[in-house]
């Protein structure tokens, strides 16, 4: 009888990770090799051993960069193929499952293989590269400004028309924009609003990794620039980016607030940690709307930003005016918004939630992971304030 002790829990981790990681390898690799080489497709032969060479070299590369990327060592060069091996990926392996509907209808309209086969696979192709050019493209470009007016009925008349620029998401990583960083300032600033926020997910990396590509967002302008943390910030050093947007001229609002007068009206700007930040491991961090709420007046209309959605009901609970969130990317390339349903409210936009609560969901400025964007372009959210209901 074997007396061996129980594999420790991390190595029951590590085994999972890798179950899971080789699950996810087989399907996004080949799923899409038998949409392309599909042996009812009888291509000939130089085709085929060349295509499945390629498959086999890329399931095997890829989550060796991947845990290159991620793992201990983390190089930003592993980061770089590999997060763009995995978009181009996801893709051809989303628009496999669409193109094998394709292959049942000429099925049964009678069309025969390999003309079928080689049909869909021509296809498949086409649209994969076609979708991946053009999400490369939405992806580094600079944001297209998306405006919304948000009628708060608590908000008092003097700021009416107040505005207010949502950034989101800028994930600075392994790839330098250095450039996007200062042309997404520069949009921002043409747009001259009265308050700038940034919730959360400023970036992949330590802010000594990351310190280029940050310094553009000292030259914010505006009366008021508010930041709070996003999850992402809790993979290193949290603590560290609220510090260091203090030192770019930022108000980091570690669940705190701030008040705005204006002709004897208020309006409170407060902030929460990203949720993840009490399982963190950095002291003192979690998200607490109460404490960021503490010594305002029940009167005052609360302006909350919290990265995550979700964090809607706790505002709705606390009666929170209009909470600004962003997070989702708006699914970041189609279908995986069906997954960040499961776990989000919202994808993006203005939504309301109870009697008077309102969220408004920004798709983000940047990309995390796979350098593409499709169908869901990224945003500079300019929104205008309105007393009313």
């Amino acid at each position: 009888m074997s007396t061996s002790a129980p594999p420790r829990p991390s190595a029951r981790r590590r085994v999972a990770f890798a179950v899971v990681l080789l699950t996810v390898t087989a399907l996004l690799f080949w799923v899409p090799y038998f949409g392309l080489f599909a042996p009812s497709a009888r291509w000939p032969w130089p085709v085929q051993w060349a295509g499945t060479a390629f498959f086999v070299a890329a399931s095997v590369a890829f989550p060796l960069l991947l845990v290159r990327a991620h793992g201990r060592r983390h190089t930003d060069r592993a980061a770089r193929v590999a997060h763009a091996v995995l978009g181009v990926a996801w893709v051809f392996f989303a628009w496999t499952l669409v193109t094998d509907v394709l292959r049942l209808v000429l099925a049964v309209a009678g069309v025969d293989n390999p003309l079928r086969a080689r049909v869909v696979a021509v296809l498949l192709l086409v649209i994969g590269l076609a979708l991946t050019a053009h999400g490369v493209h939405e992806a580094r470009r600079v944001p297209r400004v998306r405006r919304t007016e948000v009628a708060l009925p608590r908000l008092g008349a003097a700021f009416d028309g107040l505005t207010v620029v949502v950034l989101a998401d800028t994930h600075y990583g392994a790839i330098d924009r250095t450039r996007w960083s200062h042309a997404t300032v520069a949009a921002v600033n043409e747009l001259d609003a009265d308050v700038v926020v940034h919730v959360g997910d400023i970036a992949d990396g330590t802010v000594a990794q990351r310190r280029g590509q940050a310094a553009a967002l000292a030259d914010v302008r505006a009366p008021h620039r508010f930041y709070v943390s996003g999850n992402h910030e809790y993979l290193s050093n949290a603590q560290a980016w609220l510090e260091h947007l203090t030192e770019l001229g930022w108000t980091s609002l570690h669940n705190q607030h701030r008040v705005l007068e204006r002709d004897g009206a208020r309006l409170v700007f407060a902030g929460v940690d990203d949720v993840t930040g009490a399982h963190s491991g950095e002291p003192g961090h979690g998200a607490d709307l109460a404490a960021a709420l503490a010594g305002t007046r029940p009167e005052d209309p609360v302006v909350l930003l919290a990265h995550q959605p979700s964090e809607i009901v706790k505002a709705v609970a606390a009666g929170v005016d209009l909470q600004l969130s962003g997070h989702t990317h708006g699914g970041q390339i189609w279908p995986f918004h069906l997954l960040v349903r499961l776990q989000q409210p919202v994808l993006s936009g203005l939504s309301r939630h109870g009697e008077r609560t309102r969220l408004y969901t920004s798709r983000g400025a940047g990309f995390w992971g796979p350098p593409l964007r499709v169908f869901a372009p990224s945003e500079i959210s300019l929104l205008t304030l309105r007393a009313g209901a």
